[in-house]
């Protein structure tokens, strides 16, 4: 199978010598060029029945390299089971218009902030309101910033608890298949977005350079005001175990996974891609390598940059207490944290047989002695 470890290697070093990167995004591509080889440094696997012996190459853990998800999703999923509540979940979905992505690009850190902070308050702040609910909900909200045909699309994928605590310490659930207006949240997510953009004072570069003048900054806030923002809403999901299964879908999802690539020939990569406009319809699209790895890179976080939030309910301050309200309310069945070792927990999480050995096909591989970096 075609991975992108295999692009950045053939390409990388071309792109660089033509293009200016962020250390974030040379270190990106230097853990996913390096990720399972011998640069990292490796160890041997040997089977506890028959003595079989495995070298196995580290991986780099690099949030945005495809190979290393895996596991980090399922350790996730498995860590948020421990917060589910048994009531309806929806899916909420904010977006920004394109005339705003130049400005996150420019100032991401700044601006996917200000992102989560006016999605979380839209919701918390209409929640809160008697008219819509009248309590507090539990919000996990992700970061995405890239399309299918990995264009700069930054958007939030929102898991919100179909009802909440009210501030009677009961609880409250919400309509069965309504969660809150759309175009009312479209609207207060608008200008509370914008608010904020007003209190940074950034400062402009490059094409955005007219932007440092008030009069072409008020003229842009102006249009944004008038344009209608996209925010929708799903059905809500069966049960609160399909949620988490749900949102692991996105919550380590990188820009672009290897099962997407189909071929890369003569300076030219080849990838499936969803065209959500056209029905949704799977399309085949083909970058120059220069062009695929521009746009896989513009999807690189800033460090230390957390994409993963939790709100109301969720938020960690006295989260426990709050829980094990609401789970007492709502009747969910409580469940106790074991101590495991690391081979326990990934037994637990991937199966008994991840590491079955493959020669006598009964024993298992266990990590016998490390090798250094290369």
């Amino acid at each position: 199978m075609l991975e992108l470890q295999a692009i950045m290697r053939q390409y990388g070093a071309a792109y660089r010598l033509k293009h200016f990167l962020y250390i974030v995004q040379a270190k990106a591509m230097n853990a996913i060029i390096a990720c399972r080889t011998a640069v990292l440094g490796g160890h041997i696997d040997r089977c506890d029945e028959c003595g079989y012996e495995q070298h196995s190459y580290n991986s780099c853990r690099n949030r945005h390299c495809p190979k290393c998800q895996t596991f980090a999703k399922e350790d996730w999923i498995d860590r948020q089971k421990q917060n589910l509540i048994n009531r309806r979940y929806f899916h909420v979905v904010f977006t920004v218009p394109a005339e705003l992505r130049p400005i996150f690009l420019q100032h991401q850190r700044t601006m996917y902030g200000l992102l989560f902070k006016a999605a979380s308050e839209t919701m918390l702040e209409l929640c809160s309101d008697k008219k819509y609910l009248g309590a507090k909900p539990g919000i996990t909200a992700v970061l995405h910033t890239w399309g299918q045909n990995l264009s700069y699309h930054p958007h939030l994928h929102c898991i919100v608890t179909g009802g909440g605590l009210t501030e009677l310490d009961t609880w409250k659930d919400s309509r069965k298949k309504f969660f809150l207006p759309v175009k009312v949240l479209a609207k207060k997510f608008r200008g509370k977005l914008l608010y904020l953009l007003q209190q940074e004072k950034l400062q402009f570069g490059g094409a955005l350079d007219h932007l440092n003048d008030k009069v072409n900054f008020g003229a842009l806030l102006k249009n944004l005001y008038h344009i209608e923002w996209i925010v929708y809403c799903k059905r809500p999901f069966g049960n609160a175990l399909k949620v988490i299964d749900y949102l692991g879908r996105y919550t380590h999802r990188v820009a672009i996974s290897n099962n997407r690539l189909i071929s890369i020939n003569d300076g030219q990569v080849t990838f499936h891609w969803r065209d959500y406009n056209d029905g949704n319809k799977q399309k085949v699209m083909t970058l120059t390598a220069e062009e695929f790895i521009r746009r896989f890179l513009i999807h690189i976080l800033p460090p230390g940059f957390r994409k993963i939030r939790h709100y109301g309910l969720f938020a960690s301050r006295d989260k426990g207490k709050r829980l094990t309200l609401c789970k007492r309310l709502t009747g969910t069945r409580f469940t106790v944290s074991q101590r495991e070792s690391t081979l326990e927990r990934l037994i637990r999480i991937l199966g008994e047989d991840f590491n079955l050995c493959p020669r006598c096909l009964s024993g298992h591989l266990s990590r016998a002695s490390p090798y250094a970096r290369i």
